[in-house]
């Protein structure tokens, strides 16, 4: 609806709410994870989780201190469907989302452009301010893009179900933004969902213990991810099952790259990991875990 405003209703639970502490944890992480040297930047698109920030923000820096903002007019969020069905893509309703380090304007004028493909449904008030797979990656955009303030705007995506098909349409959909250096994407997922309260299991004892074995299947992935061959890594998940909840998204960036490459001359595009973390070492079945990985995704 135009005119309302999310609400930051995963503050003060799955992150603080007190902007001044935010902007110093923020602030800590990313500075860590600029001093590590780990460069692949500046970054057209990134790869980040959406964890509580005590277990995923350390390693979502490193993606975000990718990112160059100065030529950022455009911050395409794409965050999977936790809560409710939806077939495709859907688009937020509200004007503005809110974060403790201040509101995001929403950029209505490319929302309205996805509206008149026919290929995007709505997503309720209610189904936007339950998903944190979004509003996770609030506080970090507004904290890389603070230089920016006023002067870009957020276009969120909640990424359902996605076949072959529909990952080559929306790749269509999603290219020419893609190609526009002032857009950035921003893909929200976390990796490895392990355990028996994930109902997902799966061990290679011959990879080490369950900790390592875990490891071992996301950097699969991550590899294949790497190769920006959506159809790769769609095998990749047909075989392992990796409970990826961000896999629909990922696929939505990598259908985009290949249409990409298929239609212009920007053939050097590159994707690197550039960290991995998990919330806890497993050791046993009784233990469970979550992992994280943040990727970077540059035109050269």
């Amino acid at each position: 609806m135009a005119g309302t405003i999310r609400k930051a209703s995963h503050a003060g639970s799955w992150y603080t709410a007190d902007g001044v502490i935010l902007n110093r944890e923020l602030s800590g992480w990313l500075k860590t994870a600029v001093e590590s040297k780990i460069r692949h930047a500046p970054a057209r698109a990134i790869i980040a989780p959406h964890a509580g920030f005590s277990y995923s923000g350390p390693c979502a820096a490193f993606a975000y201190s990718q990112i160059d903002p100065s030529s950022v007019k455009r911050v395409f969020l794409l965050g999977p469907s936790h809560h409710v069905h939806v077939d495709g893509c859907a688009l937020s309703l509200c004007s503005q989302y809110a974060t403790p380090l201040g509101n995001i304007p929403i950029d209505q004028k490319t929302v309205a452009e996805l509206k008149a493909t026919k290929k995007f449904q709505d997503m309720t008030i209610a189904t936007d301010e339950d998903e944190h797979s979004l509003e996770m990656h609030l506080p970090y955009i507004a904290k890389v893009m603070e230089s920016r303030a006023g002067s870009y705007a957020l276009v969120p995506v909640l990424v359902g179900n996605i076949n072959k098909n529909k990952e080559k349409e929306y790749g269509e959909i999603f290219r020419p933004y893609l190609e526009d250096p002032s857009s950035l994407f921003v893909i929200s997922s976390d990796f490895c969902h392990w355990g028996k309260r994930f109902s997902y299991t799966f061990t290679e004892p011959a990879w080490g213990e369950i900790h390592e074995s875990i490891e071992k299947l996301d950097r699969m992935g991550m590899n294949l991810i790497e190769t920006l061959n959506p159809a790769d890594f769609r095998a990749y998940l047909d075989k392992y099952g990796n409970t990826i909840c961000g896999r629909n998204p990922i696929l939505v960036l990598l259908g985009t790259v290949e249409t990409v490459k298929k239609n212009s001359d920007k053939q050097n595009l590159a994707l690197k990991f550039v960290q991995y973390a998990q919330s806890s070492p497993c050791k046993t079945t009784k233990d469970s875990s979550v992992s994280y990985a943040s990727a970077s995704l540059t035109f050269n």
